[in-house]
């Protein structure tokens, strides 16, 4: 079984990206990743991301163009990660379902240890 997910890769004014560390209590705790989530039944993957950015992180972000969509599979669970580029219009970052966020720039995202999903998102970002 194939699981749709989105990730934001949300671009501030300065050209930096935020990215979100997983809860430690949480499958891939610990490890960093560009913050979304599962697709509803009928959700578009555009209104998927904004409503998970909201719910995760209480900002909101315009998102402006698909990114990458990667297949991973961890075990018996496969998911399709579709990555959209985006940019942050407002709000304050509320940890919800994180223990940490950061403004990063790209070249700064070598030293972050990511989801194994998220590792193609990061290839791609750097090789511009």
């Amino acid at each position: 079984m194939r699981i749709e997910v989105t990730a934001a890769i949300i671009r501030n004014d300065e050209g930096e990206c935020l990215i979100a560390k997983r809860g430690l209590g949480s499958h891939l705790g610990g490890l960093w990743e560009f913050a979304g989530g599962k697709l509803e039944a009928g959700e578009s993957k555009v209104d998927c991301l904004k409503r998970e950015i909201t719910e995760e992180l209480g900002i909101e972000i315009k998102v402006e163009a698909p990114f990458l969509a990667v297949d991973h599979s961890y075990g018996e669970k496969h998911i399709r990660l579709h990555s959209f580029m985006c940019s942050y219009v407002s709000g304050e970052v509320v940890l919800n379902d994180h223990d940490e966020v950061a403004w990063v720039t790209i070249s700064e995202l070598a030293s972050y240890e990511f989801a194994p999903a998220d590792i193609p998102i990061v290839k791609k970002l750097q090789d511009g």
